[in-house]
């Protein structure tokens, strides 16, 4: 799909010097030309336009002083800076250039018709008069000489065992008679110059020599080895000539045929048989073939033909074409034209440069010197709206295929549309105007420019010169270019059209204005020209006006229909901007918005402009895959590239398609989007196939085509494009589009609520009308998830832009069904039956119950119209959307034994099931049925409702139901609370609550039920002293046995060290004050044991009791805190040294088995630990052993997991976990510290108060300084490790589990790494003490 697009044309003629030219070669160090004369050697600078240096060869005697003779060949050997020179004689003379002194290194008596140089130029294959080839070394020493014409095959010879002989073959109507026939060898063509023709393979290992053979006049190939060693001779083929080309890559030999009906270009694969042809667009007769040339990337082969002589032709013309191949078909992309009416246009010779493979070389009589670079390019209409068709023009030869990729892909060499032109086509450009973009302008060979307008006309009525191709045969009604004027050129330079291809760069502006450039008359000048067209006289004709003539070679012209800028590159990269619309035009250099002129580093082969941050900014790539935006190297690696809208697409080396939005977007931002690799699953990036370039997008749609390397078309749908295209419809409320789109490709409908829900829930009734499709409503509803898509499958490219969810709490498919289904229902809801079923189910959780009501209203009610959804059908698509199973129970649990028939009829259960349990269920009183059905349904609380109106026969039946399933709250509320069956009720669920552990809760069923033993016994268990008191009382419980219940029951407050409580019931109930105060004292309760004492005026009891528990406290106090802060400061201690030795074995083990431990980076200062199976593997076997035994056992290891014991793998975690507890018990003495100590002031035990003050003070200090080297700020800061996610492989997966089983320990034991707080307000000390 690609054209050879003219980027430069240099013409160069210099001062007429001694001869005329013969041959030439390329000094490629200089870039300059060495041309061969009948005199001797010229050195020509194209760019200056002089000669440089001249060097006779007449003064030595190697060539005749009267101009007869003859250079056969010239080749320049840049490292000795020389030329070999052959001549006709046989001689071959090495000049220097720099010091013109000339050596014959070779002489042959018989004379030399070709010279050829390997491409490594190591070898020299020299044609001699006598038909042998002489093979020599660089330094010209003979290496060996073989006669050209071999009577053997060559040591490539076939082997053949008797298979495929020609004798075995069919032959058809001529029958087996044409196996013994011989073809007919005809002799060479009477043009030919029977002169030998050698060319070699790209690599140097083989050449191939084409010569006349002398017994049957006829030419034939063969093919030499390195070692001059004969490898095949080629088949017979009549007709061969002289022409001769090795394909650089290795693959064919081209060469040219004289068929009876048609001139071929013929190829020969290496073993000498013929592979694949074309023809050539002359008639028989009409032209012969000078010369064929590769380029050196082999991608186009230069044919030099040159029309015969005759009586009707005295001035033949010269062509020089070029062919390309691609999908098996060539090509013939340009066509250069030379009349040979003035002499300089007779060619002399050509050839291709070594270095830039694009480059072509002519040399032409009179010292005429063309140079052409050409590069490829896509030409593509460019309008952005629906109408344009996509077009891309592809030139073959005299015709232009048109694809229109709306339409259809239809790959080549297959076309939508096939232009004939009345001769071969060089340029195509389409209409810049968005209204005309499918308007194509077609510059052919005999400068007259085509203008074909799109549409207008449909295959019914078609122009002669437009035929259709595959768009549907004749019966499809497709627009149909037509050709609506054709308009000459007249060349307006002064030097009589010497150069064919004077215009390039066509750029189609407006309706009737054209922009192209030519060469200056100045060397590296450009002359830009405005081509009007106009018509005069009836004549239709090209005005070309306003000529600029501007320094520097422009190579690319680009044109931005939206901000009319047309914007040049020069040769050297440096981007001109050009004012065509002014009265006069003129041109200024690119600059960027900093103010600096924008030049690209490289010259750039495709330019584009596009606005990038409110900017017009210009967009290059090189043909080294650099890619520039501006004067700023974006990425290296870009084959291809284009700007769709908003977006730039470019294809790369890592075979990848990245879809980049230009919206909102930096230039920094960009660099590092393209420079770094997008995670797989990003919708800016797509896999494509190993080689693929972009050939178009078609606008208004979602389609990408691409090209790969074989000539083939891809189309897909880049996730970017598709996206933005639907997010555009849908924000013009356009679902239909956007729905059709999303389920062709396969994008979750749920887009369509999540892009926008508020405008979504506004526009319900247009969604549907527009949709209307009953089944496709049905997908979207199926579809729908509670997810929001926008947030995880299908993010904006631009954050700011996303929408606010929508502002409501219901769940977003229940918000969605219920819109739906109250739109259709507004609508219709007989159409839209099935739609409305799929809301009623799909909501969460599911009102089946509902669905079923609407399909029993269905069997109900006749037909309204012709297309209405019958029950039976309803029941059947219902079937698709849940389990008949669980359809079947719903069923069931509507109490209609028709609809439950009807759905167990759709099921697979036996009749001989079913039957019988409905058939009894019918027998069954209405509400011990519906008991029945809720029962068998599990539907236990509606049964529990309808067994309780079945009277009290059934109470028992009732009573075992709510035991059996624990539903006494639901019971309760079926009964009056003075019934008898309340009371049985509750005195159940009280029996249940003192199973399940709730005393007291059970004591208050007991009470309300007025079981008030059951009463006592609850609330005695559950501690609750005061209701058991007032439960009592309602025994009426005498005094005596009154106090027996509280001994009872202070006995076992004194059990749970609960000592205010029971001091209240000896002291209050059983009267028995002396057995409570010693119960308080006991407890430390001494403000209610003082109390007590002065209440009852017992001062003995200070004396014999209070004072000695006051300082024993002290004493037990004081060896309390001198215990703990032993225990304090050697586990802090070994906490220290444990974190040392962890730290160091972690090191060691990063260090030397580091791709073995993945472990390493998890580890924070909370875990500066190595993992139980790295440390010491007995212990994993052991928790391994005791995980697989009984829970006792499983307690117990819990237990031991955090062992204290020296070397054990989480001791670190233990020693954490027994310093927090010490801090907590030591900050929860404050209270007690506080009371002990004001009451031994009290008695005027200061120096034991203040005693125990200063060592309290002194351990919370200790504990409160250690805290922040306990416990550091990064023990907080575990690793959040993502297992799964959009960047996730399996290895990165696994070894993420692998890392999360190793921090299990630390993270079910978080709680010990947070440090513990000390309660700040409580002022425990006392100020008297200090």
């Amino acid at each position: 799909m690609r054209n050879l697009k003219l980027l430069r044309a240099q013409e160069c003629q210099a001062a007429q010097a001694l001869g005329t030219p013969q041959g030439f070669t390329l000094r490629l160090d200089r870039r300059t030309l060495l041309i061969g004369t009948e005199y001797g050697i010229v050195e020509l600078d194209p760019r200056t336009q002089e000669v440089i240096k001249e060097i006779p060869l007449t003064t030595e005697g190697f060539l005749p002083e009267d101009g007869s003779g003859c250079i056969v060949g010239i080749e320049d050997l840049p490292d000795q800076e020389s030329a070999c020179v052959a001549i006709a004689t046989g001689d071959v003379i090495l000049c220097n250039l720099n010091t013109s002194q000339m050596e014959c290194v070779g002489s042959v008596d018989s004379g030399l018709s070709v010279m050829s140089w390997s491409p490594d130029q190591e070898l020299v294959v020299l044609a001699t008069g006598q038909q042998t080839l002489i093979l020599m070394t660089r330094d010209f020493e003979p290496i060996a000489e073989r006669e050209i014409h071999q009577n053997d095959f060559g040591e490539g010879k076939f082997i053949t065992v008797g298979w495929g002989k020609k004798e075995t073959q069919f032959h058809g109507s001529e029958g087996k008679q044409a196996a013994r026939t011989k073809p007919e060898v005809l002799p060479a063509l009477s043009w030919d110059d029977h002169k030998p023709r050698i060319t070699w393979r790209g690599d140097g290992q083989y050449f191939a020599v084409s010569a006349v053979c002398p017994e049957t006049g006829a030419r034939k190939i063969r093919v030499w080895s390195r070692e001059l060693i004969l490898h095949t001779t080629s088949e017979p083929v009549p007709g061969l000539e002289q022409a001769l080309a090795w394909k650089p890559s290795g693959s064919l030999i081209a060469s040219t045929q004289d068929k009876a009906n048609k001139h071929d270009v013929v190829f020969f694969e290496k073993n000498g048989l013929l592979h694949g042809e074309f023809t050539l667009p002359f008639q028989k007769g009409q032209t012969k073939v000078k010369e064929l040339l590769w380029n050196s990337d082999s991608t186009i082969l230069a044919v030099w033909l040159e029309e015969l002589n005759g009586e009707n032709n005295p001035q033949p013309k010269t062509y020089v074409q070029l062919w390309t191949t691609g999908n098996y078909h060539w090509y013939l992309k340009q066509n250069l034209t030379f009349d040979s009416s003035e002499g300089s246009h007779h060619i002399v010779s050509l050839m291709w440069d070594q270095e830039t493979p694009y480059r072509l070389h002519i040399l032409c009589q009179q010292w005429l010197y063309l140079c052409y670079d050409w590069q490829w390019s896509i030409d593509r209409s460019t309008g952005g709206g629906a109408s344009d068709l996509a077009n891309v023009a592809v030139i073959d030869g005299d015709k232009v295929l048109l694809t229109a990729f709306r339409h259809a892909v239809v790959p080549p060499p297959l076309c939508t549309y096939q232009l004939q032109l009345p001769c071969p086509v060089n340029q195509v450009a389409f209409c810049a105007e968005p209204a005309r973009s499918g308007d194509l302008a077609v510059l052919d060979a005999n400068h007259r420019i085509s203008i074909y307008r799109s549409g207008g006309c449909t295959n019914t009525k078609m122009d002669s010169t437009v035929k259709i191709g595959a768009v549907g045969g004749l019966n499809a009604s497709v627009p149909v270019p037509w050709l609506e004027k054709s308009y000459r050129i007249d060349i307006v330079d002064d030097k009589n059209g010497r150069n064919p291809l004077w215009l390039r760069l066509l750029t189609w502006l407006q309706d009737d204005l054209l922009l192209a450039v030519s060469q200056g008359h100045v060397p590296g000048h450009t002359v830009i020209h405005h081509l009007k067209l106009t018509s005069v006289a009836e004549e239709e004709c090209v005005d070309i006006s306003s000529h600029l003539t501007m320094a520097g070679d422009v190579i690319s012209l680009c044109y931005n229909a939206k901000t009319k800028v047309v914007a040049l590159q020069l040769s050297d990269g440096q981007i001109m901007k050009y004012h065509w619309g002014a009265e006069t035009p003129t041109v200024n250099p690119w600059q960027s918005s900093s103010g600096s002129a924008v030049r690209f580093p490289s010259p750039c082969m495709q330019i584009a402009l596009a606005v990038l941050c409110g900017e017009e900014t210009v967009f290059g790539l090189t043909d080294r895959c650099r890619f520039f935006i501006n004067d700023t190297e974006i990425a290296s690696n870009v084959t291809s590239f284009a700007i769709h809208d908003e977006f730039l697409l470019l294809t790369t080396h890592l075979h990848t398609c990245q879809c980049v939005s230009l919206k909102n977007m930096s230039l920094k931002a960009l660099q590092s989007g393209l420079g770094t690799t997008s995670a797989p699953n990003s919708e800016t990036l797509r896999r494509i196939e190993r080689g693929c370039r972009i050939v178009t997008i078609v606008p208004q749609d979602t389609k990408l085509v691409l090209q790969v390397p074989r000539g083939n078309l891809e189309t897909i749908h880049h996730r970017a494009l598709v996206l933005a295209q639907v997010r555009k419809w849908l924000d013009g409320l356009q679902f239909k589009e956007a729905f059709e789109c999303m389920r062709k490709l396969r994008i979750n409908l749920n887009l369509i609520y999540d892009h926008n829900p508020k405008v979504f829930l506004g526009n319900v009734e247009t969604f549907v009308k527009q949709i209307d499709l009953v089944n496709s409503i049905n997908l979207f509803l199926t579809e729908l998830k509670e997810e929001d898509f926008t947030k995880t499958m299908y993010p904006p490219l631009d954050p700011a832009i996303a929408c606010e969810p929508h502002g409501s709490d219901r769940k977003k498919v229940d918000l969605i069904c219920d819109s739906m289904r109250a739109a259709m229902e507004n609508i219709g809801a007989s159409k839209y039956c099935l739609s409305i079923l799929t809301c009623h189910v799909k909501k969460s959780p599911p009102e089946l119950e509902t669905a079923l009501q609407r399909i029993r209203e269905l069997r109900e009610q006749a037909p309204s119209t012709v297309g209405s959804i019958s029950a039976e059908e309803a029941l059947k698509y219902m079937l698709y959307l849940v389990n008949v199973n669980e359809l079947y129970d719903h069923s069931l649990g509507t109490y209609d034994f028709d609809l439950v028939i009807m759905v167990a009829e759709k099921s697979q259960k036996d009749p001989k099931e079913y039957l019988p349990f409905l058939n009894n269920l019918k027998k069954m009183e209405s509400n011990y049925q519906r008991y029945s059905i809720d029962k068998y349904l599990k539907r236990y609380p509606k049964a529990l409702y309808h067994l309780s109106k079945c009277g009290p026969e059934h109470f028992s039946e009732f009573l075992n139901l709510v035991v059996d399933q624990n539903l006494y709250k639901e019971a309760l509320k079926l009964y009056r609370p003075d019934s008898q069956e309340y009371k049985t009720v509750s005195y159940a669920y009280g029996e249940y609550l003192m199973q399940k552990h709730l005393p007291e809760q059970a004591g208050l069923i007991f009470f309300r039920c007025e079981a008030f033993e059951k009463a006592l016994d609850a609330f005695q268990v559950s501690g609750n002293w005061q209701q058991a008191l007032c439960t009592a009382a309602e025994l009426c419980y005498p005094e005596d046995k009154l106090a027996n219940l509280a001994r009872s029951m202070a006995g076992r407050f004194t059990e749970k060290r609960k000592y205010a409580d029971a001091a209240i019931l000896l002291e209050q109930y059983a009267k028995d004050y002396e057995e409570a105060i010693l119960l308080l004292l006991e407890g430390t309760v001494w403000d209610e044991a003082l109390r007590l004492i002065y209440k009852y005026n017992r001062s003995d009891i200070l004396e014999t009791n209070f004072k000695p528990s006051l300082l024993e406290a002290q004493k037990n106090q004081l060896m309390f805190l001198e215990t703990q802060k032993a225990s304090f400061s050697r586990h802090r201690k070994r906490l220290s040294v444990v974190r040392e030795l962890k730290q160091q074995a972690q090191n060691d083990l990063l260090d030397f088995e580091a791709p073995n431990f993945l472990e390493s980076d998890l580890f924070s200062d909370a875990s500066s630990m190595v993992t139980a199976s790295d440390t010491s593997s007995k212990y994993t076997h052991s928790n391994s052993r005791i995980s697989a035994r009984s829970s006792k056992n499983r307690r117990k290891a819990e237990r031991k997991k955090h062992s204290l014991k020296e070397g054990s793998p989480l001791e670190d975690v233990a020693l954490l976990e027994v310093l927090g507890e010490i801090v907590r018990i030591i900050d929860g003495l404050k209270g007690e510290m506080h009371s002990l100590l004001k009451y031994l002031v009290l008695f005027g035990y200061d120096g034991q108060a203040q005693e125990l003050q200063q060592a309290f003070d002194e351990i919370l200090q200790l504990t409160e300084h250690s805290i922040l080297e306990i416990w550091s700020p990064g023990l907080q800061q575990f690793p959040a490790n993502t297992i799964l996610g959009p960047n996730s492989t399996a290895n990165s997966i696994s070894a993420a589990y692998s890392q999360q089983k190793a921090l299990d320990p630390i993270a079910q034991d978080v709680e010990f790494f947070i440090p513990p707080k000390f309660n700040k307000n409580i002022q425990w000390k006392l100020n008297l003490l200090q």
